[in-house]
């Protein structure tokens, strides 16, 4: 062969592409890899794991102590208020904000339905449709200055905390309705305390309105559009807005449904408690924070699952029963959760790697 169609040939041959370009990292090969991929899906995944697990601890050291429908049903009645404001907590915090404001709108709300019906004497409904008005609205201010004069989130939330917890402090002159009273004279605002039986298990309303308000948002959230824009504000506002998305109309409607909610909550914290405190659920605003971190919501925003949220509030409502029948000190149950939060972040942080 000449020097001239061997040299010719090397040149084809070079030329010619081989069959792999570039190959790149797996990173979710291997078990480890597949596993926080299905995190990364499921983000609700990791508070049922460990919801699931301390139900099983606290059960085998206590038995039918704990798995009695007794203790089963206290727990659910213990987190209905906190569960209902981390519902609302949650819809802020998918949208990369925080609203330190919900418990104040919740006690304030409750104020409003009593001090109405007591001291003006509006009819009960009346009362009550105003202190859900009243949340709402709070929480319309809230969201216009999220999104309208683009003012950080939590400064707008903890100057309106500390706004509303004033105005309920001075507008009640610290005055606390009893529960007799209410009994007596508008049972309707203790409508969320209403007990019922199911085979042996305890129930109440506001239990049961928890339990709605948290699959029916976790519908709206996975099947609609407007669920859908939410976790787009809350991934990339900018990217969202180039989309097609109403950022601004997004973030009023997260804000003032929060307001609504937490108003409702206020209407469950007497049903609860059976009085109107203006001191009463000064935590939820930090007690919601917690059920939603430890529930698998991320606190950058735009990933998470409301769902998450029932079981991280179901979590603190396990480990302080569990904890309390066993006589422990009740600072064990603020270390564990604690440990549980940072925990809860950490973990986030991890499966956050699938996406990046």
């Amino acid at each position: 062969m000449s020097d001239a169609n061997q040299g010719a040939e090397e040149f084809e041959s070079a030329a010619r592409p081989t069959e792999t370009v570039a190959e790149f990292e797996n990173h979710r090969s291997g078990i480890l890899g597949k596993f926080q991929h299905l995190l990364h899906v499921n983000p609700s995944f990791v508070p049922l794991i460990v919801l699931v697990g301390a139900i099983v601890i606290f059960g085998l050291l206590l038995g039918s102590k704990f798995f009695s429908p007794f203790a089963m049903t206290l727990i659910l009645q213990q987190v209905q208020i906190v569960g209902i404001v981390a519902a609302a907590q949650s819809l802020v915090i998918l949208t990369a904000g925080i609203d330190l404001s919900v418990g104040a709108i919740m006690v304030f709300s409750s104020v409003i339905m009593g001090q109405f019906t007591f001291r003006y004497g509006i009819p009960v409904p009346i009362a009550v449709m105003c202190g859900l008005a009243v949340g709402t609205l709070i929480g319309a201010v809230n969201g216009w200055l999220v999104s309208r004069v683009k003012l950080p989130p939590f400064i707008v939330t903890l100057g309106m905390w500390q706004i509303v917890l004033a105005t309920n402090f001075l507008y009640s002159a610290n005055e606390t309705i009893r529960s007799q009273d209410i009994e007596t004279n508008a049972p309707f605002l203790q409508f969320f305390g209403t007990k019922f039986s199911v085979g042996g298990a305890t129930f109440t309303v506001g239990v049961i309105f928890m339990l709605v308000l948290i699959f029916v948002l976790a519908y709206a959230l996975k099947h609609t559009a407007w669920g859908r824009h939410v976790y787009a504000v809350g991934d990339d506002p900018e990217a969202a807005e180039l989309s097609g998305v109403n950022v601004h109309g997004t973030l009023m409607s997260v804000y003032m449904l929060s307001g609504l909610i937490c108003a409702f909550a206020g209407w469950a914290l007497i049903g609860r408690i059976g009085s109107v405190s203006p001191t009463s659920g000064q935590l939820a605003n930090i007690e919601s924070i917690t059920a939603v971190v430890i529930g698998g919501i991320s606190l950058f925003g735009g990933r998470g699952s409301i769902l998450g949220t029932l079981f991280g509030a179901l979590i603190v409502g396990v480990f302080t029963l569990g904890l309390r029948l066993l006589g422990a000190d009740a600072q064990w149950t603020y270390l564990l959760i604690g440990l549980l939060i940072i925990a809860a972040v950490a973990v986030d942080q991890w499966i956050r790697k699938v996406s990046g």
